[in-house]
């Protein structure tokens, strides 16, 4: 059997299989002392960890105190009735993109990104999209067969609808860093009813992306698909080059 999808329960795996050890770390009110030790035991053990031991007890500032705890845990998993959403795409060199696009769309793909709402952090929309990249991955500018376009920083949904629509856009990238009150989710599914609203939602791919994004959470507001951390320029590259190919009218 494949070894992702293990017949049995799975427990977690310490020193040796089935052990069921974990780590579990948190900060208390508390200074590092015998009791604040004893504290950590209990709080660990109202967490279902059997036997706990603290590893670490460090002071994290006045009157406080950081604890990393060892211990078993009964809890299992049964992985084998999993069933989560993946965005499944072959993942293409950079010559196989460029070559791609040349001879199945004949044109750059245009691309527009940003962060929306509040949202002031654009680490993410700028590895995606800017020439540097991540991880020695370059972003989709420097692709000959894209056009990116980086609005940047908290840019209203309005605006970015509006940009995408005058530049006749393939594709909409979100970024969403900020999450309080998972306002992430409110931004990306208002920009998904603005553009159903505008009649034009069917016509363009929109993708979401950020830390606490997968593709399961794209999906219910209502984007293509959803990337997560981790997510390298090539993996969007290949998605959107995958999907644009796959319509009747990007064949000759």
């Amino acid at each position: 059997m494949h070894p992702t999808s293990p017949a049995k329960p799975l427990r977690a795996y310490g020193d040796r299989e089935g052990d069921g050890m974990v780590q579990l770390s948190f900060v208390l009110q508390l200074p590092p002392s015998a009791r604040a030790r004893e504290a950590a035991k209990r709080f660990a053990e109202a967490h279902g960890i059997e036997e706990p031991i603290v590893a670490t007890m460090e002071a994290a500032a006045e009157g406080f105190a950081f604890f990393v705890v060892y211990g078993h845990s009964k809890h299992a998993v049964d992985a084998a009735s999993i069933d989560v959403p993946e965005v499944r795409t072959e993942a293409l060199s950079r010559e196989d993109i460029e070559h791609r696009i040349k001879t199945r769309l004949g044109r750059k793909i245009v691309v527009v990104g940003a962060c929306t709402g509040s949202d002031a952090h654009t680490v993410g929309i700028d590895a995606i999209l800017n020439y540097k990249g991540y991880a020695g991955d370059k972003g989709l500018e420097s692709y000959k067969g894209f056009e990116a376009y980086n609005l940047g920083a908290q840019v209203e949904n309005d605006q970015l609808a509006a940009r995408a629509r005058a530049l006749k856009a393939d594709a909409i990238l979100v970024s969403q860093v900020i999450t309080q009150r998972n306002c992430h989710k409110e931004n990306g599914r208002a920009l998904v009813e603005l553009l159903e609203r505008e009649g034009w939602r069917k016509d363009v791919i929109v993708l979401f992306g950020g830390p606490r994004v997968d593709h399961k959470l794209g999906l219910e507001l209502g984007f293509d698909a959803g990337f997560g951390p981790g997510t390298k320029p090539s993996d969007v590259a290949s998605y959107l080059v995958e999907q644009l190919c796959s319509r009747p009218a990007s064949v000759p």
